[in-house]
């Protein structure tokens, strides 16, 4: 039995989404082949960990990209160094990893250079993790305020990663604490911005995330496959 490919792949997992669950497929390492081809199956957004791989996938699309009748949106969802933002914001339609107020101001600062809004949601650390970036659950609040008082970024949810790896049930705690900053967020006055969107979820957890509140979802072995060495 052949191996699926990866239109079969997009194909099946975006049958398989409820309705309003928006599907990024996560293309580190992937080619500009393989993009292309989850794209033509019907992949709505694009999502990089790298700026310099996203502009160098975006040069080698870019004449098709401008053919292509229906619109393609590129995520951010990898961490976001301040010497990348003006690259970084001319590239990408969401920043999905915003985890400081000095970034915030950073890509407020290059945006108005380009006159771009840029949609923007907060990464939480929601395991209180060393090793991983992302604002405290504690510091949320303080964070969206400062972004929402921001002219070019516009704040529409809160990411947050979970385990790669093991059971997706382990999970589950992650996505809780995500989804409860998210309510209390959209319940409260933040003078600018909206609750829209909660990033939650990959390629083993990704059905949990949804149950818990999820409508971006991040997947990327799913769709691709494996990546080869």
């Amino acid at each position: 039995m052949s191996e699926l490919s990866i239109g079969d792949r997009v194909g099946d997992v975006l049958a398989s989404l409820p309705e309003g669950v928006l599907l990024v497929g996560a293309a580190k390492m992937r080619s500009p082949e393989e993009a292309r081809a989850a794209i033509e199956a019907g992949l709505p957004a694009i999502g990089h960990n790298y700026v310099q791989q996203a502009e160098t996938m975006r040069q080698s699309l870019s004449e098709w990209e401008a053919r292509w009748e229906n619109p393609v949106r590129w995520h951010l969802i990898g961490h976001l160094q301040r010497n990348k933002v003006k690259k970084a914001v001319a590239l990408f339609d969401m920043i999905e990893t915003m985890d400081s107020v000095s970034l915030a101001h950073t890509v407020d600062r290059h945006c108005a250079d380009i006159r771009k809004v840029m949609s923007v949601l907060i990464e939480i650390n929601s395991g209180r993790e060393s090793s991983k970036t992302g604002v405290a659950p504690g510091e949320t609040l303080n964070l969206a305020r400062e972004i929402s008082q921001m002219e070019h970024l516009r704040l529409q949810g809160l990411m947050t990663m979970g385990p790669r790896f093991g059971d997706p049930e382990d999970s589950r705690p992650y996505f809780r604490v995500t989804k409860g900053l998210f309510d209390s967020l959209s319940s409260a006055d933040l003078g600018g911005g909206e609750m829209r969107y909660l990033s939650m979820g990959m390629s083993n957890s990704y059905r949990i995330a949804i149950e818990e509140g999820a409508n971006i979802v991040r997947i990327g072995t799913t769709l691709f496959g494996e990546r080869r060495a």
